[in-house]
């Protein structure tokens, strides 16, 4: 089936922590890819905020990500556990003894209400599926939707909510896993053995994500039967992403696969740059509280990290393919995937 949101079928992925800047949004958009802003950490007003300028930036259609989210609760004494564990790490980038946060996340439906209000063309969800009546509700407000999937399973659900597209990610995809059927290591498959089997499950279009940084990349999950790919890593190193100028230096340094799997840093598994903060924290990965609450516990670090420029305490996430990324402006690097696509495309035709 034919991607029809955009001129072509590339998206750039949403990802939380703001590498996703209305600039790249907006660029990619323009450029004729479907921008992605990842709106699950930010407040409502700022959500409204950051949509607004992004249709000050463009007139094309973008989308606007959001994580799956219920209220939780944690038991005192596994807070004041995990609060322990991360002293060192805190005394060594010199915050005082951490106190329990006021929130541990922002509320899922205030930002599922600046959603449906402001009417981005595109929304996107992760880590859980929303019901049918949500779908629905976006649809009447004129928002295609897109539904993550890392399973069959998964995918006839969104399908079955009323999703317009499956974005079926791999394992070899940067960032969390959007996992919410069974136990995330039974969910592992890679992307060029999920899509077929998505795509010949669903009616609905299939977007490939997971370890595609390049045409050839592209030219692949579409010939096994994807509409669109969906690609985070492979703009982290854009001039207008927001990710810090050590983080991208340590992605166009990154040689073979040194990603790996842990939920130490958000209580989610998610996949970026090996460090010492994963090392440290590696004995204690069973201990660590789910997300978001261990991602709340670690955001002081994380934010101190990133303002002193300490790369072995920020979360670097990354996918498999890392060692293929680029620093190319947004726009550029939009054609120059398209180039790359149609040439190992016509290639298959000799």
């Amino acid at each position: 089936m034919a991607f029809s949101l955009t001129r072509y079928p590339i998206i750039q992925a949403p990802m939380a922590g703001g590498a996703t800047t209305p600039e790249l949004v907006a660029a990619v958009s323009n450029a004729g890819g479907l921008g992605s802003l990842a709106g699950a950490l930010l407040p409502p007003d700022r959500l409204r905020e950051a949509i607004r300028q992004i249709r000050q930036l463009t007139d094309q259609p973008f989308n606007v990500n959001l994580f799956v989210l219920e209220p939780v609760g944690v038991e005192p004494g596994v807070l004041e556990a995990a609060l322990d564990r991360l002293e060192p790490i805190r005394a060594e980038l010199g915050l005082p003894p951490a106190a329990a946060p006021q929130k541990f996340s922002e509320d899922f439906g205030a930002q599922l209400e600046v959603l449906l209000e402001e009417k981005p063309p595109v929304v996107s969800f992760h880590f859980d599926i929303v019901p049918a009546q949500v779908v629905e509700r976006l649809h009447k407000a004129g928002c295609k939707v897109i539904g993550t999937a890392t399973n069959v399973a998964e995918a006839r659900a969104w399908e079955e909510a009323g999703a317009d597209y499956i974005c079926a990610q791999g394992s070899e995809a940067g960032g969390h896993r959007g996992t919410f059927m069974g136990p995330f290591e039974q969910s592992m498959t890679g992307t060029l053995a999920l899509v077929p089997q998505v795509a010949d499950a669903v009616k609905v279009p299939v977007i490939a994500a997971g370890g595609i940084m390049d045409g050839r990349g592209i030219a692949a999950a579409l010939l096994l039967g994807a509409s669109a790919v969906q690609m985070g890593t492979a703009f982290l190193a854009c001039p207008e992403s927001g990710a810090h100028p050590l983080y991208k230096q340590a992605l166009l340094e990154a040689k073979g696969d040194p990603t790996v799997v842990t939920r130490t840093f958000s209580g989610r598994p998610a996949r970026g740059l090996r460090n010492a903060f994963i090392e440290w924290m590696r004995p204690y990965e069973a201990q660590v509280p789910p997300y978001p609450i261990q991602n709340a516990l670690t955001s002081e670090i994380r934010q101190a990290a990133t303002k002193a420029g300490r790369t072995e305490y920020m979360s670097l996430w990354a996918g498999q393919a890392v060692s293929l990324c680029r620093s190319l402006p947004a726009a550029m690097l939009v054609e120059t995937l398209m180039q790359e696509t149609q040439t190992a495309l016509w290639s298959q035709c000799e």
